[in-house]
């Protein structure tokens, strides 16, 4: 049982968050008995990444404002404590910020976004004749929404007879129209984490591609939060398999309903995702391209070398060590680049506390000497995931560059090139 998000309520009653139904709902202790308030196949939380945070607050003595995810979109929502009454708020939203939900005094402070709007802050009031108000906007953001891709919620088959959920963006683009004949290149994304999940709020940094001819696939691997215990638990001593196995067979089944060019499909992650990224390349020859942005090559210099916060997360995700160091060699990219035949670029920033730079070196110098095609871009003072703008921006281009010299087009941008070796 995972319990998180202990709050007393202002009459003195313990309520808490717990998976013992299989979902994470909202439980309150009363009378030496534990009650289920919100017993729905639906996520009260998020992964447990950031202490403090929760999804749920009494905005008055008898009135809980909350979120829940229900496979992959979130709503926010009234619930009675007493009569266990989950009320929807009408609000424009597909995703709650992961800095979670505060309330108290009538009033509920949120972060939201949906996928036409970036993050806002929202606050909420029970009583007042205006409820809902906008307090900031993230992002102020002067495109207008035909040219975006909406998020289409996907299910497709995976190993062990599982299914696996991800979100497909087509290719938009309000000004341009691609010959009836083709079909668009693809990008699968693998979130990090591991065991996080990913969001369907507005991402620019999606819609560059999309607006660009290519068709995105954003997957929630199992071990991703947001479907359950059975899937969030999933990916235990499966990293590097079962998150392959899923990006592998989201692109086939989107070869299979005719939607990609199944000769032009490139992955892209950071972090745990860049992981992923590089396992599905030294283990799969699927993809004819990939990119990883500060991405983990080496699982034993992980375990040795990252922070105190994370210093045994993988034991769940891989097995202990040094016990089951076999595991980690086996599965680290670093050692299989043999079997890595595609170009790669590579991102890293300098002073990255939580990968190591020394990751990215070492298979970006591996990869050259075997003569595969590759880049590697490296950014001062940026830590495990890029700030700056003029660096986000750089990148985005970059990896652009990268695709046309791979799938061999030419840029619309006016783009910096990219030293590529082995080209």
């Amino acid at each position: 049982e995972s319990v998180c998000q202990p709050l007393w309520s202002p009459s003195g009653i313990l309520h808490y968050v717990s998976d013992l139904s299989g979902w994470w709902n909202i439980f309150k202790y009363e009378e030496k008995q534990s009650h289920n308030l919100t017993p729905i196949n639906a996520e009260f939380t998020q992964a447990q990444w950031g202490l403090g945070v929760r999804f749920y607050g009494f905005i008055t003595n008898d009135q809980i404002i909350c979120g829940y995810n229900r496979l992959g979109f979130w709503k926010v929502a009234s619930l009675d404590p007493i009569s266990c009454d989950l009320v929807d708020i009408d609000i424009d939203i597909t995703e709650i910020h992961r800095t979670g939900l505060k309330a108290c005094n009538g009033k509920a402070l949120f972060a939201a976004g949906s996928s036409d709007h970036s993050y806002s802050l929202f606050t909420y009031q029970a009583k007042a004749t205006k409820k809902l108000e906008v307090v900031q906007v993230s992002t102020e953001n002067d495109i207008e929404t035909i040219h975006f891709s909406k998020p289409l919620a996907v299910k497709y088959s995976t190993t062990g007879d599982q299914e696996c959920h991800a979100f497909y963006y087509s290719p938009v683009n309000a000004n341009y129209k691609a010959p009836d004949s083709s079909k668009p290149p693809l990008i699968i994304l693998s979130h990090g984490g591991p065991t996080g999940s990913t969001s369907n709020a507005l991402n620019l940094g999606i819609q560059y591609w999309t607006s660009r001819g290519f068709a995105i696939l954003d997957v929630n691997y199992r071990g991703s939060t947001g479907y359950g215990t059975k899937y969030r638990k999933a990916l235990n001593g499966n990293w590097g398999i079962s998150d392959v196995d899923d990006c592998v067979n989201g692109g086939n089944y989107l070869v299979s309903e005719g939607l990609v060019d199944p000769q032009k499909i490139a992955i892209r992650g950071g972090s745990a995702g860049g992981f992923t990224t590089l396992a599905c390349l030294a283990f799969t020859n699927f993809f004819a391209a990939g990119a990883s942005y500060y991405g983990v090559s080496d699982l034993t210099a992980l375990a040795k070398e990252t922070h105190k916060f994370e210093s045994r997360y993988l034991d769940s995700m891989v097995g202990k060590y040094p016990e089951e160091r076999q595991k980690y060699l086996d599965r680290s990219p670093i050692n299989h680049t043999e079997n890595l035949s595609c170009p790669v670029i590579l991102f890293q920033g300098l002073e990255d506390k939580i990968v190591l730079p020394n990751q990215s070196q070492k298979m970006y110098a591996s990869l050259k000497a075997k003569g595969i095609p590759v880049a590697y871009l490296e950014f001062e003072g940026e830590q495990h995931g890029f700030r700056k703008s003029e660096n986000i921006q750089r990148t985005l281009e970059a990896e652009f560059y990268f695709y046309s010299h791979v799938f061999g087009f030419n840029p619309f941008d006016p783009i910096e090139p990219v030293k590529i070796d082995n080209k």
